[in-house]
């Protein structure tokens, strides 16, 4: 069952009797350390179903990017994961109601995660001190973010920042893959011969369906968050988080709607942002399809082959000064001298304002470009 399925009523009730409900845990959790955490037991709240009540995809199945477009719009959101020579995207359709895809790409086993309610597409590596772990949905928030747990230990884990805060792995923090999240079309143009996680799942979910209609409206406060707001941005408003050394950076994308790249340096790290519009909110609409138009937004060191690169936008494509080869949103050099050529990401992602100041409160804002 969907956390929107459940109602208000039994919702605020769940939440009234979080703190107390240790010996509940206990019985529901046997396996799970309680003795051992690094947050209070008080500020994880049910969101509404029971353990793996939202199920995790074990045995995910993929087609490729030309079959998808029978049931994949071009500009709904996917999470575009590359690892060596293989690419891979994961709709935001099938992940509203799934939240954890448990993957491996050749060696690398890998958990894709997309919490609807902070807006947070994540990516771990799976393995801890040589040991693959395999993760499923407590059914619990913290801060209004989905709280994972490992089939192994049954150590809780926080979904945003990949550390576990109850249980044997308490303070262990999983090693973050980079990702971005762009419109479908843009992954298909990339790597037309790319493998699209499939609706196969072995579940029947209305797949394409948002549950959670209406909910980015900016001013929107956040679903079961009771912490203080930070007020120096709108709750649900969509930043990208820029981070170099412990330093955190956000661009709102309403500001990068209007300003498409951004050549900055952070921590003695030269980055490069990229946005492009038209990409379909996948928390606007009843159907993700038809959802607002908001900006795609990545973010990529600027450093390649031992010289540093400035962009800028012409004729509606990215160009590096330097060469005069076109970008893609992706990184990727597609037309020009540098065609093939990759940039390498810098740590960063797409998140409601709410959630990544809640567990990063110090990080800079920037306000104009």
């Amino acid at each position: 069952m969907n956390r929107a399925a459940w109602s208000v009523v039994a919702l605020l009730a769940l939440a009234a009797v979080a703190g107390a409900q240790t010996e509940h845990d206990r019985r529901e959790w046997p396996k799970t350390d309680f003795s051992k955490r690094t947050v209070d037991l008080a500020e994880i709240e049910s969101g509404g179903p029971p353990k793996d009540g939202i199920p995790a995809i074990d045995r995910p199945r993929f087609v490729g990017a030309r079959a998808a477009r029978a049931w994949l719009k071009a500009k709904e959101p996917v999470i575009v994961l590359r690892i060596g020579r293989e690419a891979r995207a994961y709709p935001i359709q099938i992940l509203m109601f799934h939240e954890i895809a448990n993957d491996r790409i050749g060696d690398t086993p890998v958990a894709v995660t997309f919490c609807p309610l902070c807006n947070a597409s994540i990516v771990f590596d799976r393995r801890v001190a040589g040991r693959v772990l395999d993760f499923g949905t407590t059914g619990r928030l913290r801060y209004s973010d989905l709280v994972m747990y490992d089939r192994q230990t049954e150590s809780w884990w926080q979904q945003f920042t990949g550390k576990s805060i109850v249980g044997q792995y308490a303070g262990t923090a999983l090693v973050r893959l980079p990702s971005e999240i762009v419109a479908f079309e843009d992954f298909a143009a990339a790597y037309p011969t790319g493998l699209v996680l499939s609706r196969e799942t072995g579940h029947a979910r209305p797949y394409g369906r948002n549950p959670y209609a209406g909910y980015d409206r900016i001013d929107q406060h956040p679903f079961l968050f009771s912490a203080s707001l930070d007020r120096r941005l709108p709750p649900m408003e969509r930043v990208l988080s820029v981070s170099v050394g412990g330093r955190h950076r956000l661009y709102p994308l309403s500001l990068l709607e209007k300003h498409a790249v951004a050549n900055r340096e952070l921590g003695g790290v030269p980055y490069v942002v990229f946005a492009k519009g038209g990409m379909s909110s996948p928390l606007d609409s009843a159907s993700i399809a038809d959802g607002k138009a908001i900006p795609a937004a990545t973010a990529f060191d600027r450093r390649l082959d031992g010289r540093t690169l400035e962009f800028s936008l012409r004729e509606g494509r990215y160009v590096d000064a330097a060469t005069g080869s076109e970008w893609n949103i992706l990184g990727e050099a597609t037309a020009g001298p540098l065609r093939g050529k990759r940039l390498v990401p810098v740590e960063s992602g797409v998140h409601f304002a709410f959630a990544w100041l809640a567990f990063n409160p110090a990080s800079e804002i920037v306000r104009e470009l």
